[in-house]
């Protein structure tokens, strides 16, 4: 049987990627999902570019390469990535702050401009004027996900790479040495193994006796069929409930609860937005839940009432309109900044998981992960490390 330099556990974002960007630097690449097209995180998201918001050295120049990698993308990949700018409005409501709103946008690279409810519902006439007190506005990338995946992975498959679709059971290891994956049909070997399955990778690593600082949240959103109206702008909230959120889900106190089904880290959270893709449909969305268990039942019948009545007064045409209730977890980091590299004291074992912006941030960083397996180490992907949390 075939040794792969590398095997890529997840076909979301992340691992098609990963997998095609190795796969280009000459490397033989496997790439591992439990279904042909799975309810991941990825499939579920806006698919959003927030180029402008890098508030960091770091993070500005990631945006920078992220939003130079799209722009040429679907050409590279020779697949249509359904890339575009549009306004990204985020919302006040009437008893917001304007200005405590706006200093946390002052760091960004380009701060979002504030401007009066008549003037967002011009830029998107959907928009109730009545039930904000105004928006920021900023220009913002856009993609369609699931033409992303299929664009990468189109384009991996024709520069020879493996797909295989089955439920990796385990990683692996012999002593402090991992040696490739194994399905319920057989194992496959490889010289390195990358984990980029999201939310998933806590758990996957965790059967290998390695804890990490990875968590994720059950996000609930409606997803609707192809509509007959147009949502010009990418809607979401001026002040952001997730963040807060992560923060207080991810101390290390609560981090031995993560390894055990059956608990709720914080209250749950309503972030109410809106995306309509070129096809038509749109997300509406998102509930948050830190549940420690990833495979939980959720109601979703109350849910969906909780996300319509959130769009009912800024977003009223949306409030009824036919959709189905879905949900997926989403990986997060302590810090926002995603986990990227080898894990400490395991050789052959890479992790690629916690983007708070993946798909600015994917793309330039998975193109450099590649670039360092076959070369010399990149500093930028060192400030990503595992090791930045030494507990």
């Amino acid at each position: 049987m075939q040794t792969f330099d590398w095997i890529v556990v997840g076909n979301g974002l992340v691992g098609a990627a990963a997998s095609y960007e190795l796969a280009r630097q000459g490397l033989s690449v496997m790439v591992i999902d439990i279904a042909l097209d799975p309810a991941n995180a990825t499939r579920y998201s806006y698919g959003g570019i927030p180029y402008w918001s890098g508030s960091t050295p770091l993070t500005q120049q990631l945006c920078q390469e992220g939003i130079a990698k799209h722009r040429q993308l679907s050409d590279e990949l020779e697949g249509d990535t359904q890339f575009r700018e549009l306004d990204l409005l985020l919302t006040l409501g009437l008893d917001e702050d304007p200005a405590a709103a706006a200093s946390q946008y002052a760091t960004c690279e380009t701060p979002p401009r504030l401007i009066s409810a008549a003037e967002a519902q011009e830029l998107e006439p959907l928009l109730n004027a009545e039930a904000i007190a105004g928006a920021f506005t900023v220009r913002h990338g856009h993609v369609s996900p699931v033409a992303v995946v299929k664009a990468y992975n189109q384009a991996f498959q024709r520069l020879g790479g493996t797909r295989i679709i089955a439920p990796v059971l385990e990683v692996v290891r012999i002593k402090d040495k991992v040696t490739g994956v194994l399905t319920a049909e057989q194992a496959y070997p490889a010289k390195q193994v990358l984990v980029a399955a999201g939310a998933f990778s806590r758990a996957l690593l965790h059967q290998a006796n390695l804890s990490v600082p990875l968590y994720y949240t059950q996000a609930e959103l409606i997803e609707t069929p192809p509509l007959d109206l147009t949502l010009r702008a990418l809607i979401m909230p001026a002040h952001s409930h997730r963040f807060t959120l992560e923060t207080q889900a991810s101390q290390p106190d609560a981090d031995a609860q993560w390894d055990q089904p059956g608990h709720e880290i914080t209250a749950p959270i309503l972030d109410s937005g809106a995306i309509q893709f070129l096809d038509g449909h749109l997300c509406l969305g998102q509930i948050s839940r830190t549940l420690t268990d990833l495979a939980v039942e959720l109601e979703g019948a109350e849910s969906d009432r909780t996300l319509r009545a959130g769009l009912a007064a800024q977003l009223p045409a949306l409030a009824e309109v036919p959709g189905t209730w879905r949900h997926c977890p989403v990986s997060f980091s302590r810090d926002g900044l995603p986990l990227v590299g080898p894990l400490p004291g395991v050789d052959g074992l890479h992790l690629m998981a916690g983007f708070g912006g993946p798909f600015v941030y994917v793309p330039a960083i998975a193109q450099r992960f590649a670039q360092a397996a076959v070369g010399t180490p990149d500093p930028l992907l060192e400030t990503l490390a595992l090791s930045r949390f030494p507990e």
